[in-house]
């Protein structure tokens, strides 16, 4: 059995990791997903780390939601070195999933945004995880999670 870690944030205005679970449960059976929940961003790459050493994850998924200002972002670039860093540490794949507050129009934008990214995210854990040859085909396409793809050139 896989085991899935999810990584959740209480900062960010919607559940990102259920609508990911969910989606990767329509797709695959096997699965043990393992849960942890953090403040914020920054607080996602130890949680992500110890999902892989800890608790034996084959991948994680970490969500999160920054904000809109300035120091949001530089917290979110923060928080995506340390993803990266635990990526590294532990040779095991930690997809971020993070949708920037002033991404959305408005509320209900970013509430399909936040949805979108998610579970197009999960698609591709369930694509690495189980697919890899699918994967290989959308290489050069411009798949993009969340919003509209750009296409291949």
């Amino acid at each position: 059995m896989k085991k899935v870690g999810l990584a959740s944030t209480t900062f960010a205005r919607y559940d990102m990791a259920k609508a990911a679970r969910e989606e990767i449960e329509k797709q695959v059976t096997g699965i043990k997903f393992i849960e942890r929940y953090v403040p914020g961003v920054k607080d996602l790459p130890v949680t992500a780390k110890k999902l892989i050493e800890e608790d034996g994850c084959e991948i994680v998924m970490a969500f999160g939601m920054p904000g809109g200002e300035k120091i949001d972002k530089l917290c979110a670039h923060e928080a995506s070195t340390g993803l990266i860093q635990a990526q590294l540490m532990t040779n095991t794949h930690i997809i971020e999933v993070f949708v920037h507050e002033d991404e959305g129009k408005d509320d209900k934008d970013l509430k399909q945004l936040m949805h979108n990214r998610a579970t197009q995210h999960a698609d591709n854990l369930v694509k690495m995880l189980f697919k890899p040859e699918i994967m290989k085909k959308e290489v050069g396409q411009g798949i993009r999670e969340g919003r509209e793809n750009k296409g291949p050139l």
